[in-house]
């Protein structure tokens, strides 16, 4: 019995820089490459069928979109709507995670589902059917109209991680904290929430990427009157006034938040707070 073990570990040993290669081939053609051909393309002043590389090169494109006012207000709206949607989420997540994870409800289960709901059902569904309420109550083409909709589609993320913050605190420290006569408020204030940092931080940061990338629900319920920065994306590959260099560089603008997202979370946050929250069902 030893000596296979041994063998299975000088197996591993030797293959581990298969593996290695491996992973960064994958990560090359599924990130490194698209990003390449889209810097290039932000660059690119004449790349026609079948040269390779672009004939001739520029930065009049960047210059287009970094003084054009319509992509400067996107980016701006993006941000302030991401910034609401995510501290609105957070205010209706944290309760209802509360009670899912602390409190043997009856119907737990069907609960949960329907709060996963708009995970399951495509966005475009989604969109419509809100569409058409937000049309009648008035909010349609407006800003709180996008924040409520996009809302709905954020919820269920934060609301899983919190679930899985909630889940992991001691009942001791609940209890030694109600033993010395602390209330509701301060238990929430003193000791739920400073220990479900990490999952607030977590359920935050998705949130927000989400909301900043959101594209379907924001153009049934927004578009044309609110514009934020996957609408202009969108403007710049129609069909008919199709501009690749734009689009590239939008598409650039929109990555950089999200990259810049998952690098801290990626120093900050402990994997185990992800992996419960995105694994729980």
């Amino acid at each position: 019995m030893p000596e296979p073990s041994r063998q299975f570990r000088h197996a591993q040993k030797e293959e581990r820089w298969l593996v290695t290669v491996c992973l960064f081939a994958g990560l090359f053609v599924a990130i490194g490459l698209p990003m390449a051909l889209i810097g290039i393309w932000s660059v690119a002043d004449r790349w026609g069928y079948p040269a390779l590389l672009p004939e001739s090169y520029t930065l009049d494109h960047w210059q287009r979109v970094l003084t054009e006012a319509g992509v400067l207000t996107a980016l701006s709206k993006s941000l302030a709507i991401s910034t609401v949607v995510t501290i609105f989420t957070a205010l209706l997540a944290m309760p209802t995670a509360w009670a899912m994870a602390r409190f043997d409800l009856p119907g737990k289960r069907a609960l949960e589902l329907f709060v996963l709901a708009p995970t399951i059902i495509p966005g475009i569904v989604v969109a419509v059917s809100v569409g058409q309420v937000f049309l009648v109550l008035g909010l349609a083409y407006s800003i709180p109209g996008v924040i409520l909709v996009q809302t709905v589609g954020t919820l269920p993320f934060m609301t899983r991680l919190m679930i899985a913050a909630f889940e992991t605190l001691p009942d001791e420290m609940l209890q030694a904290g109600r033993s010395l006569g602390a209330g509701p408020l301060a238990l929430a204030f003193h000791i739920v929430l400073p220990l479900s940092i990490p999952g607030l931080l977590a359920g935050g940061l998705l949130t927000f990427v989400h909301s900043f990338e959101e594209f379907d629900k924001t153009f049934v319920v927004g578009n044309p009157v609110v514009q934020t920065l996957p609408i202009k994306l969108y403007t710049y590959l129609d069909p008919y006034s199709l501009q690749f260099p734009l689009a590239a560089i939008v598409s650039l603008i929109l990555l950089l938040p999200v990259l810049i997202v998952f690098i801290v979370s990626g120093r900050i946050l402990r994997d185990d707070v992800l992996a419960g929250g995105m694994g729980k069902v």
